[in-house]
């Protein structure tokens, strides 16, 4: 839409009937504005739910472990979670993904990346990981980043990136717990809404 330049009252008298101004600027002895629509909500062009189950290593059961601790505070250790709160460990996985919350389901591919404990009160890990798939559903991608805050039912986390059929993908991760059994084993819950597809 092009601007309009309109000068002394005739600007005034345009400003207060228009309702939808993006922009006013002053410029010499007129003003400058431009009409706009008010922004609607997105919706997104994509919503995947996929499950991805975490079991830690726990120094006896090197077998079905997806997920290791590589670093870990002088207090901790690596076949352990560091009490009280985890902070200090770092995590790496390759956990399988499914498309229900069975664990012995058929895999549609695997969440590989790390997470890190980063505080000392509460439960919260900064993740950052990738999707990958090699199945008939979904070839390709889909990357991950951001804070978990893991005492909240539900937390955001951003869809970065992709490749294959989620090619550029950018949008919001939600990831809600949908098992726990102590320090070995999670399940996650991954509704994955895509603002951006390429396809």
């Amino acid at each position: 839409m092009e601007a309009t330049v309109l000068g002394g009252e005739a600007a005034v008298g345009a400003l207060t009937s228009v309702t939808e101004v993006k922009c006013v600027s002053v410029a010499g002895g007129g003003v400058i504005f431009s009409v706009c629509r008010k922004p609607h909500p997105r919706r997104p062009c994509q919503e995947l739910v996929f499950y991805f189950h975490d079991v830690l290593f726990n120094g006896h059961n090197y077998k079905n472990a997806t997920a290791a601790i590589i670093g870990s505070p002088q207090w901790g250790n690596k076949t352990a979670l560091a009490a009280p709160s985890n902070f200090g460990d770092i995590a790496v996985f390759d956990d399988p993904i499914t498309l229900d919350n069975n664990f012995n389901s058929p895999p549609v591919g695997r969440a590989q990346g790390m997470y890190l404990y980063d505080q000392k009160s509460v439960f919260s890990a900064w993740l950052g990981f990738s999707f990958l798939f090699n199945s008939t559903e979904y070839v390709g991608t889909l990357n991950f980043a951001g804070a978990d805050q893991m005492m909240n039912k539900t937390r955001d986390i951003s869809v970065i990136g992709g490749t294959g059929d989620f090619f550029m993908a950018r949008g919001i991760a939600t990831l809600m717990t949908d098992a726990f059994e102590g320090d070995v084993y999670f399940r996650l819950r991954v509704d994955v809404k895509l603002y951006e597809c390429w396809y």
